[in-house]
């Protein structure tokens, strides 16, 4: 994939390969997947169910190491095959950021606390993780829920504090996982446009895995998955 001159890399995945089991049980999730993604890139992530993009993600976001192949985060050096390069628990807290299909939000915490807690367990003041989070919720247009518990919030008002918790600790990329699923097409479009806002004026990378065709335009980028393999769509056409 070609990324903008003069780009700064969110990530590079080179030879990425997922196998399970071994000998006649042996399956092949992922095959030799490469992908570079600079900052500031949404890039849409395609496919069938079981054609590998939970593989993917989950090892882009150093949840499922990878058989062999390399990840590097930032210009850091993460993985190496299944090897850790780093504490990868503290990692992901402090440069990646999840969005999936539900906003798994802490049900007894307010908005504004379910977006504090991201910034708190990182070891930021309570008073300063509030700041920011408010700040957050302004930003994506939800500040006037502050205080509502997730129950009195829309799907859609959910999944953009579930944004807004991914941002706290300002990743270098986000990995959402079918965020829109649970939405109708015109809030659907909101977070995915909400994604490229996100990228574009918060200097972060996004990868959303998706089954919604209709709001691809959204993207600087589409790829598509089957069979463990990883290919440009032939949206990108639109793009040339």
């Amino acid at each position: 994939m070609s990324v903008p001159p003069n780009a700064i890399l969110a990530l590079e995945a080179e030879g990425l390969t997922k196998i399970y089991g071994s000998g006649n049980t042996e399956v092949v999730a992922m095959k030799d997947v490469s992908l570079t993604v600079s900052k500031r890139q949404v890039i849409a992530l395609l496919g069938p169910s079981g054609a590998g993009k939970s593989t993917l993600l989950t090892a882009i976001g150093l949840i499922n190491p990878p058989t062999s192949g390399r990840i590097t985060i930032g210009g850091q050096p993460v993985m190496d095959g299944p090897r850790s390069l780093v504490d990868l628990r503290a990692f992901r807290r402090k440069h990646l950021g999840f969005v999936f299909q539900k906003a798994n939000l802490i049900p007894f915490l307010t908005a504004v606390e379910n977006v504090a807690v991201a910034l708190e367990i990182n070891g930021e003041t309570p008073a300063k993780a509030r700041k920011r989070a408010m700040e957050l919720l302004d930003y994506l247009g939800v500040a006037d829920r502050s205080r509502n518990l997730p129950e009195a919030l829309s799907g859609g008002q959910q999944q953009r504090i579930a944004v807004a918790r991914a941002l706290a600790n300002h990743p270098s990329l986000i990995l959402a996982d079918e965020p829109t699923a649970a939405l109708d097409s015109f809030r659907g479009r909101q977070v995915m446009e909400l994604f490229r806002r996100v990228a574009h004026e918060r200097d972060s990378a996004v990868i959303v895995v998706t089954h919604d065709h209709r709001s691809l335009d959204v993207f600087d980028q589409t790829y598509e998955m089957e069979d463990g393999l990883l290919r440009h769509h032939k949206s990108d056409l639109l793009h040339s």
